[in-house]
């Protein structure tokens, strides 16, 4: 499945190609409340969906304090079994109201959904996984369609892009730091070892060198000797160094696909943008691009 498919801000796009043919049938109605946020019933039903979700978020907070889960054990459970219930339900009828319920299910919110109630079931095998529930969390993305908040998505869809086209260069580097650290680790134990207890073995000292090249610095583990002071020093100075390299591939990337999209037009309806030159409609609301012109190209009179 392709990156592309998934990503939020095209979600709209996707599912208005995937809704049903027969615009009289109850399968329509559904889908229209249930995926059109710019309707009222749509609207309504999706904050109403965000509200369940935010209380669902905060028992589960309220649960992980034990003196409050021991006390309201029992409550506690009833929630999760209703939440499961109407979570569960939302989902069976998202696909019921879709023309291809598979392209629904394998889209960004379609496996948000499933994550929703799926801990739920994980729970009866692995008891530990009940926190897992927090995933649901990730469901208020919804937020940036119910209040169409299309400049946001514009700029999470520049980030996004961004991050694909860095993702070799950011990997390339990581594998670097990776190497350094096994190297730098190492150095230290053969320096310290036989003077500190703390650098009792090499996987010791390299987990040392990862707390210090990433300026974390916990302090439990500490070189005694003057050389090694001396390369702690430096690792410390070179993990400032390569603190900016991940950031200047980024910013790099994000100004270069900032730069491509300048040209690209913006929907004088919704206010969205990145559309390409020859694009029609827009990918949020539908509105035509040039409403000055017919299909062909022709000005209108």
């Amino acid at each position: 499945m392709s990156l592309f498919r998934i990503i939020p801000d095209k979600i709209d796009v996707v599912q208005d190609q995937n809704k049903p043919d027969d615009h009289s049938s109850w399968r329509y109605k559904l889908y229209v409340i249930i995926f059109q946020a710019n309707t009222p019933g749509g609207r309504l039903f999706d904050i109403i969906l965000f509200c369940l979700i935010l209380v669902n978020i905060l028992l589960l907070l309220l649960e992980s304090v034990q003196h409050i889960s021991a006390r309201y054990n029992a409550i506690f459970r009833a929630f999760d079994y209703g939440f499961l219930i109407i979570f569960s339900l939302e989902y069976i009828l998202r696909l019921l109201c879709v023309k291809r319920p598979m392209q629904f299910v394998l889209s960004f919110y379609g496996i948000i959904d499933l994550m929703a109630i799926l801990p739920f079931f994980v729970e009866f095998i692995f008891p530990q996984s009940h926190v897992l529930m927090i995933v649901r969390s990730f469901r208020f993305l919804r937020i940036f369609r119910i209040f169409r908040m299309v400049k946001f998505l514009d700029e999470s869809r520049l980030l996004v892009f961004s991050l694909i086209k860095s993702f070799r260069k950011i990997i390339i580097f990581l594998f670097f730091v990776l190497v350094l650290t096994f190297f730098l680790g190492s150095l230290m134990y053969v320096i310290e070892f036989k003077y500190n207890p703390g650098f009792s073995s090499i996987p010791q000292s390299i987990y040392w060198a990862i707390v210090t090249i990433t300026t974390v610095g916990y302090g439990d583990v500490a070189p005694v000797t003057a050389a090694g002071k001396a390369l702690a020093s430096f690792i410390m100075i070179l993990g400032y160094a390569i603190i900016a390299v991940p950031t200047g591939i980024l910013s790099a990337s994000m100004v270069k696909e900032s730069r491509s999209n300048k040209a690209e037009l913006s929907c004088s309806g919704c206010g969205a943008g990145l559309h390409k030159d020859n694009a029609k409609f827009c990918w949020s609301c539908g509105s035509n691009l040039n409403p000055g012109k017919t299909s062909k190209g022709e000005n209108v009179d």
